[in-house]
């Protein structure tokens, strides 16, 4: 059976496909379709009918695409752009009614609990996982004792449009201060694989990252486009989800820090996965 998973992301539409049995779950491919919803969101405060129309169409095409290549069942989650937007019950219904098939609105705490599903999550103790998104930020730890989720309203978009606030700054350094071991971070989300593949380096040290990231910054649009041939959708906002990082990495004590192509419709798909099978899984290529 194929599955698959759609996350209606800030800025992004992305999908992840599997081939699954009862016994295991293997990635098939991806599909991305640049979309900005948070420019309306974090402008506006709401998701304008032109947006959701531009949204629809994206939805029908990869509602169409997995018709044609027999996905079998597929679940729809929204992250921070609906969670945000006024009219997020509105727009939802308005989306669901013309892809006739529903969406799932996820919290900011379900969407960090759902980075538990990523096959290393829970294999050794002291990795923090760390998904900057557009809009929001969240955070995985696995240690012995036991799991801590939190989430942020603090992202790449958001923060690039100046809509971020000191209070979650604030918020974000209280919650780490409570975390003093020595970590692994794994970064969850395209702005910390295109910084890393930047400088051609699958890990940096908390020393070379800060470095690099100092380095990043001095150049303008056009030179980053020129030099590292970064998409216009990330070039602008690659600066703002850095400096997540650094922030991050400042109050902790981070060994190492590299990235994984997982994300949440990763993880909304092995949910499904479980959801369809009770039998222990493998998960593959990954």
């Amino acid at each position: 059976m194929k599955i698959a998973a759609i996350d209606i992301g800030t800025n992004a539409i992305k999908s992840k496909i599997f081939s699954t049995t009862p016994t295991s779950i293997e990635f098939i491919e991806s599909i991305r379709t640049p979309m900005r919803l948070g420019e309306d969101v974090f402008s506006n405060g709401f998701l304008s009918q032109d947006k959701l129309n531009d949204l629809i169409k994206i939805l029908k095409n990869y509602i169409e695409y997995f018709e044609k290549n027999n996905i079998d069942m597929y679940e729809i989650v929204a992250t921070s752009a609906f969670r945000d937007t006024a009219n997020s019950e509105e727009a939802r219904r308005l989306v669901e009614n013309s892809i006739e098939h529903p969406i799932r609105i996820i919290s900011g705490l379900e969407e960090a609990k759902l980075i538990r599903f990523h096959p290393k999550a829970q294999s050794m103790p002291n990795k923090l996982f760390v998904d900057i998104g557009g809009g929001s930020t969240e955070f995985y730890i696995h240690t012995k004792a036991k799991d801590y989720i939190q989430s942020f309203q603090l992202g790449a978009v958001r923060n690039y449009m100046k809509m971020d606030s000191k209070a979650e700054w604030e918020r974000m350094d209280n919650w780490l201060d409570q975390h003093i071991e020595k970590m692994q971070l794994i970064g969850i989300g395209g702005n910390i694989r295109a910084f890393l593949n930047i400088y051609k380096m699958k890990s940096m040290s908390q020393d070379e990252f800060v470095a690099n990231a100092k380095k990043l910054a001095l150049l303008d649009k056009k030179e980053k486009q020129s030099q590292y041939n970064l998409n216009n959708d990330r070039v602008d906002v690659i600066d703002s989800a850095i400096s997540i990082y650094l922030q991050i990495i400042n109050k902790l004590s981070i060994s190492k820090i590299k990235s994984t192509r997982w994300g949440i419709s990763d993880s909304a798909a092995v949910k499904l996965f479980h959801e369809l099978y009770s039998d222990k899984i493998a998960i593959k290529n990954n």
